[in-house]
């Protein structure tokens, strides 16, 4: 099926670097090491194998209800992923290409039962087996958007109540560690604030993932239902809704940082609807019959969602109800006010108009510059770590990958291994730097846009090369004098980096 208004392209481009030469890299060190170690490792290096030559994983995590799986539809094009509280939304389900659509059960000894999808195009609500025997749900989809991206939807983290939070975390230590276990990304969700615990809930999950805490360039969280966040609530909102999100959303960048690289407001209910053919002409004519309805019987009836759908109006009370639930009081109200700005507004453009108003775009944009510019460094990255676990438990073992792995960091087309490994060093605290210096190693590495990495951002090219090079001195500097061996260890990667932009920008006529 064609796609003209592009509205996968972004997100189908994230993984475009998958086989790169990094990721190459580190397969050849597997597969060398393979022989020198003993079965169980091995056997760890060939999923290791496995992973890297697979598409990029990312995983979408969050508290109960805060709409993961409806941005999970939304970012795969498809509402296939189950919404409501059932059993399916207690298990890991992995989304990934196939030449067939399937549901694959996967049980806990490991034996796979094949289902089809339900006459809706969605995972069954009802899987006839006892859940307790499930491990995880393996979804195969004949979706453009999966072949280079494999996106894992996971259970709720989380509760109010105890019992609640006692199940996800058996959940989380029994069935989500490994079918999750090769995540290299994270899509981390929430709504309205972020609770005190919420860095330790992402904490949590990162390290059933890949072995690696979620960073700046491996995470980014979104701030679901920005539709109900009273804007009156929100200083500086000035009564608007989105305005109200993005301030908030600001706020909780901060709160996260440095374990995202952004935090980004969301309309998921939005979004699912525009993305997945849910909204339909049908949908448009009735929008359009409501933009012709009186001011104040309209204002009225979007003051809450009884008074919408109860309101004595031409338009039909279930036609009403099936509106509010695609797109809720706020879309409906964007939905007519761009109705009567352009009153003869197709059914695609209104379409577009909702999606530009949920916000996926900007979510995609930053997968796509977070994920897509780091691709084959996140799973390079990723596979070290798993590697050199797997060879913890053997001291022989041990030193030879330590030995190999450090012989690939020292080339010099493996730098940014060396950049990742900082900003992992600097992200969980392990090297004490000034908060001033923290920052910019975290920007410096968090970013595959060398304006952005400088912090110029539209600034002239010559500004940019004078910049890098002052920099490469400054933290060459820093490395011999007056830090400490680890800051020195972690300042000598940083003087390389700029180095390496310096060189870039010289060869690109900058100056």
């Amino acid at each position: 099926m064609s796609d003209p208004l592009g509205r996968h392209g972004t997100i189908s481009r994230v993984t475009s670097s998958l086989a790169g030469p990094l990721s190459a890299a580190v397969a050849r060190l597997v597969q060398t090491l393979r022989p020198q170690v003993g079965p169980a490792t091995a056997a760890g290096f060939d999923e290791v194998g496995r992973r890297l030559a697979a598409p990029l994983q990312v995983a979408v995590a969050g508290r109960i209800k805060s709409g993961k799986s409806t941005l999970v539809n939304a970012l795969i094009g498809r509402r296939v992923a189950p919404v409501g509280v059932g059993e399916c939304t207690r298990l890991v389900t992995r989304f990934q290409y196939g030449a067939v659509d399937r549901i694959e059960v996967v049980g806990v000894d490991g034996s796979r039962r094949v289902l089809p999808f339900d006459a809706d195009g969605m995972i069954p609500a009802d899987l006839d087996v006892d859940i307790e025997t499930v491990s995880h749900l393996e979804a195969y989809l004949t979706n453009d958007v999966l072949r280079e991206l494999t996106v894992i939807d996971t259970p709720g983290l989380g509760s109010l109540d105890a019992d609640s939070v006692a199940r996800t975390e058996k959940l989380l230590d029994q069935v989500s560690q490994d079918a999750v276990a090769g995540a290299e990304a994270v899509l981390y969700v929430f709504t309205q604030t972020v609770r005190a615990d919420d860095q330790e809930t992402l904490r949590a999950f990162t390290a059933a993932t890949a072995g690696r805490d979620a960073g700046p360039v491996n995470a980014i969280a979104v701030l679901n239902k920005a539709d109900t966040i009273p804007p009156e609530s929100v200083a500086g909102s000035h009564g608007d809704v989105w305005r109200a999100a993005a301030i908030l959303a600001g706020r909780q960048a901060v709160t996260l940082r440095p374990r995202v690289a952004d935090v980004l407001p969301v309309i998921g209910l939005l979004a699912e609807s525009t993305e997945s053919g849910a909204f339909t002409s049908a949908d448009a004519d009735a929008l359009h019959a409501l933009a012709e309805l009186d001011e104040a019987s309209r204002q009225t009836m979007l003051m809450s969602a009884d008074l919408f759908t109860t309101w004595e109006c031409e338009v039909p009370a279930a036609t009403r109800a099936r509106l509010l639930a695609k797109l809720d009081l706020y879309g409906i109200d964007r939905a007519v006010a761009a109705i009567q700005a352009e009153p003869g507004i197709t059914a695609g453009a209104l379409r577009r108009a909702l999606l530009d108003a949920s916000g996926l775009d900007a979510v995609r944009s930053k997968l796509d510059g977070v994920f897509r510019a780091r691709a084959d460094g996140i799973k390079a990255a990723a596979a070290l770590a798993s590697v050199t676990a797997l060879a913890a438990g053997d001291p022989a073992e041990r030193k030879r990958v330590n030995d190999a792995i450090e012989q690939l960091l020292g080339r010099p087309e493996a730098h940014q291994l060396r950049l990742l490994e900082a900003l992992t060093l600097i992200t969980a605290n392990a090297v004490a730097m000034p908060e001033d210096l923290a920052e910019e190693v975290l920007r410096v590495g968090g970013s595959g846009s060398v304006p952005e990495q400088l912090g110029l951002v539209g600034r002239p090219p010559h500004e940019l090369v004078a910049y890098a090079l002052e920099r490469a001195g400054w933290w060459r500097s820093f490395a011999s004098f007056g830090a400490t061996p680890a800051q020195s260890r972690v300042a000598h990667v940083v003087h390389r980096a700029y180095f390496l932009i310096w060189q870039q920008l010289r060869g690109a006529g900058g100056g």
